[in-house]
């Protein structure tokens, strides 16, 4: 049977933009779109379709813009990085030899659909490529639809009815019921595809529920009986035309010969390294070298990253999984993983809290494609007979303590806190694919599996909301039926191995970035997992008092404001603010939200401070209220019931510049420039007979900088020991030491600091309270006093622009997307974030490297002392009273000795019943 591909080229266009990563080639245009497109057509190219297009929207107004004319009124115009993209799809398609095929008044959804039919008519074998969930309705013998960036396919009744709850033929009254949001089609308000299925179930057609709508209850039946007038014409806006005016059919797209010339240059300049050789390879039966994966020659941008242009068969092929239910299953896996270097792992628990979360199930994966779940508290009613899980995990015991057996996780610092809690103790945790992932492009936002699963491999997996439902109908995983529990759990699993697979080779190409991951990152993580677990006491007592406090004064500050205003108002409320601020009492709006409204945000009523004291007031009322909400009041609640004690979970692939970030709690915020904000971290406590000790790097930013810009002068002063904003001040203003003033020294620490992180002469003049012209000549004279660092500054700009991205000391990796490229503020943004990330990332880097080495010493003293917090440039520890001289030594020898700079890196140390008294 011959076979026909018809491809939404649209769709995949869009989808392909937003679902890839901004890359760009050696001279910054922008390639992401194309990227995708391209890897699907050269997939669609090898399965040899006898007939083949590229469908694409015509320019101009369709007959559904006549029938509604508010039809897709509501979509942004197409973004310029996308826009700079479509004639070079629209030439690679062509040189492929696909022919493109757009008609006028229709949109492309009805070409292929014509050509559908026809095909299917005359006994072709269609498939139509896309994303677009609309194309269902045309699903029936003959007829398919392949979602290539996923892998899914539709083709028949029973799949399109395992999707979306109907019929084919039921797609268009489903779409008509939910309405469009894409296209402006208003549904039924709150009609979602369940409720618009169930309503299908029941009557039928669009037209049964129309005549039903008196039968339905509640606030959907009222919002359904509101919608009944329109929803006749959005059945005619949804439905796909058939009887398109064609100039032939089917047969008539036939595949043209490939312009190999073409391509070739067309490879070479979006930089399709792996296309490029494929293309060299089939043309004159060899190859070339493969270039380096996401990297420009010459000297143009670097992209970050990209996802590999040819996916190995073996990483994206479905799995083939097992569930182990009997003893000798269980050995036969336990031999198979003992007789493996390497397995993947993962768990099943009951809670996203590693601290509290009971264990339901594990699953393995020792080669692509094959996996074990092994369930060991499903407890649903019929659930199967499952292996006793006290003595299945003394079994896993001696497996997980073998550190010559590598394990690899993603995210598996969870996973280290789950199995602790239930007896095991693992050791050998070599890789984490999240870490891979985020080492190798920390700039990206997702890291998770099925992200990372998309983007490497082309790969979809199951979804947990597909298993276990969501929101108010999700059910806790231990009432998962176990056939669904092993598709979705022993794919984690097998997920995980692959995506090992395909990273660790692209890691192993960056020296820097394999130095970063192999000794900074991947040791890290046990160590935080022990951090975590250790957890700190809190006074709830103090925080109670803290919280009464904070009310009281937020109450006078409410009364005051009130008699400032002349009137009572809402301070919580910006519409009110807005009113009172810029329309009763005629402050001038200073900031403006996205939207250009006035903003009343802090830097608004900052701006605005001196003009008027009630902003004064709202600001110091919002600080107060932020304190309570935050801390005093939420903190005791989530002290835990077994423990006693707040165990906050650091993330390792938060911020792109490698600092760590904590939640639930969140202590990484918790103010330290004002008395209240001190306050807090007195309920932060050592139990009795013990003593908190906080240890924090000195300047440490300020002296990477020194280190990396080499400035004579700064290295001098940091050298002599003096206070370097003392010192900057001497320098600046040419006087001895002991004549700087507060106020020169204040200047002195805000371009120290401000410099750093891309502050603007208007910026320090805002922060100083002085002219701009003045805070001009305070930088000037600073870069003719350091030199060095205004040319530390200039050659990193340059660099970035040459690379593409900047280093810390360690090799860490930040890629910049806009430094070339984008409007002005993106590239003085791109050329802030050169400077300042290598600093950042150095010190994040540092005391990475000094926790490391300092869990290390811990670990030979029990529990005399432990590292129980991280904030910043700061380490908390909780140690014997007797035992603080010793943690003081060698915590302060490891801090130090964590990098070797042209400056000596200076340890602050206190001590104290709790953090207040020992910051």
């Amino acid at each position: 049977m011959k076979r026909l591909v018809l491809i939404d080229g649209s769709s995949y266009l869009y989808r392909a933009f937003h679902a890839l990563p901004p890359l760009s080639n050696a001279a910054g245009e922008p390639t992401g779109a194309l990227f995708g497109v391209v890897n699907m057509l050269r997939a669609t190219l090898k399965e040899k379709p006898d007939f083949a297009a590229f469908v694409v929207d015509a320019p101009g107004k369709t007959f559904r813009d006549d029938l509604y004319p508010d039809y897709k009124a509501n979509r942004p115009s197409m973004p310029d990085d996308l826009r700079a993209q479509v004639m070079p799809m629209c030439e690679i398609v062509q040189a492929l030899g696909f022919p493109i095929l757009r008609v006028d008044g229709v949109e492309a959804d009805d070409v292929i659909g014509t050509l559908a039919l026809q095909g299917a008519a005359e006994g072709i074998e269609v498939t139509i490529s896309t994303g677009d969930k609309d194309f269902a309705q045309l699903v029936r013998p003959g007829i398919a639809l392949v979602n290539t960036m996923s892998g899914s396919r539709l083709d028949s009744e029973q799949t399109v009815i395992e999707k979306f709850g109907v019929r084919p033929e039921q797609i268009v009254d489903l779409l008509a019921l939910m309405g469009d949001a894409v296209d402006n089609v208003p549904g039924v308000e709150k009609c979602g595809p369940k409720t618009a299925a169930k309503w299908l179930g029941e009557y039928g057609t669009l037209d049964g529920v129309i005549a039903h709508a008196g039968d339905i209850k509640g606030k959907i039946g009222d919002n359904l009986r509101a919608a009944v007038g329109r929803l006749p014409l959005n059945r005619d806006l949804v439905t796909i035309k058939t009887d398109v005016e064609l100039g032939g059919g089917p047969d008539t797209l036939v595949l043209r010969d490939r312009d190999v010339e073409t391509l070739r240059n067309l490879y070479a300049r979006y930089g399709f390294n792996q296309a490029l050789k494929e293309l060299d390879g089939a043309a004159v039966g060899g190859g070339v070298p493969e270039k380096e994966p996401g990297r420009a020659r010459g000297t143009g941008f670097v992209s970050a990253p990209a996802p590999a242009t040819d996916i190995d068969p073996a990483l994206s092929a479905p799995g083939e999984y097992e569930t182990i239910l009997l003893p000798g299953q269980l050995r036969a896996w336990i031999e198979r993983l003992q007789a493996a270097e390497e397995f993947a792992f993962d768990s099943e628990t009951d809670s996203l809290d590693p601290m509290q979360a009971n264990l339901v199930g594990l699953s393995f994966s020792v080669e692509p494609g094959k996996a074990a779940y092994l369930p060991l508290a499903h407890t649903y009613p019929g659930a199967p007979e499952q292996l006793d899980r006290a003595q299945t995990l003394a079994a896993l015991v001696p497996l997980f303590a073998d550190d010559k057996r590598r394990k690899l996780g993603q995210h598996g610092k969870y996973d280290l806190h789950v199995l602790r809690r239930h007896g095991i103790e693992v050791a050998g945790y070599a890789d984490d694919t999240m870490l891979e992932s985020f080492v190798l492009n920390s700039g990206s936002s997702r890291h998770d599996m099925d992200s990372l699963a998309q983007r490497y491999l082309g790969y979809e997996t199951v979804k947990y909301e597909q298993v276990a439902g969501k929101g108010s109908k999700a059910i806790p995983f231990s009432q998962v039926a176990i056939d669904d529990a092993t598709r979705y759990a022993a794919e984690d699993a097998d997920v995980t191995l692959r995506l090992h697979r395909a990273l660790a080779p692209r890691l192993a190409r960056e020296s820097g970035l394999e130095f970063v991951y192999r000794n900074i990152e991947m040791p890290l993580v046990p160590v935080l997992e022990r951090i975590e677990a250790n957890g700190v006491m809190i006074d709830a007592d103090e925080l109670r008092r803290q919280s009464v406090d904070l009310s009281k004064r937020m109450l006078a500050a409410q009364q005051k404001a009130t008699e400032l205003a002349g009137r009572t108002f809402n301070l919580d409320s910006p519409k009110q603010l807005c009113a009172l601020l810029f329309e009763e009492l005629k402050l001038p709006v200073m900031v403006k939200t996205p939207s250009g409204q006035p903003s009343t945000n802090e830097e608004a009523l900052e701006a605005i401070a001196d003009q008027h004291e009630l902003p004064r007031v709202i600001l110091e009322y919002r600080g107060l209220a932020k304190l309570r909400s935050t801390y005093t009041d939420k903190l005791a609640q989530t002290v835990n019931p077994d423990t006693g004690r707040v165990h906050t979970s650091y993330h390792q692939a938060g911020a792109a510049t490698g600092r760590l970030a904590s939640s639930e709690p969140n202590l990484q915020n918790i103010p330290i420039r004002t008395e209240d904000g001190r306050r807090i971290r007195r309920a932060f406590v050592a139990p009795p007979g013990r003593k908190l000790v906080a240890c924090d790097y000195s300047q440490i930013e300020l002296r990477i900088m020194a280190h990396l810009s080499e400035d004579a002068g700064l290295l001098r002063a940091f050298e002599s020991g003096v206070d370097i904003h003392k010192a900057t001040a001497a320098e600046v203003f040419g006087r001895k030491l002991e004549e700087v003033t507060g106020n020169e020294r204040r200047a002195a620490k805000a371009i120290n600091f401000g410099l750093m992180y891309g502050m603007s002469a208007f910026g320090l003049a805002r922060q100083l309270g002085i002219a701009r012209g003045e805070a001009q000549d305070y930088i000037a004279l600073y870069f003719s006093r350091y030199p060095g660092v205004r040319d530390f500054m200039e050659r990193t700009r340059q660099q970035a622009r040459e690379q593409g991205f900047v280093e810390t000391v360690f090799g860490r990796r930040l890629y910049l997307d806009y430094i070339n490229k984008g409007t002005q503020g993106q590239r003085a943004g791109a050329e802030r974030a050169a400077i300042n990330a290598p600093m950042q990332g150095t010190a994040a880097d540092i005391i990475k490297r000094a926790m490391i080495a300092i869990d290390g010493w811990l670990a030979g003293h029990g529990q005399r002392a432990l590292m129980i917090l991280q904030v910043h440039d700061e380490l908390v520890f909780e140690t014997d009273a007797d035992f603080v001289e010793t943690l003081l030594a060698e915590v302060g020898s490891r801090m130090s000795g964590a990098a070797e700079l042209r400056v000596p890196l200076v340890v602050d140390s206190g001590v104290g019943d709790n953090w207040d008294e020992a910051h």
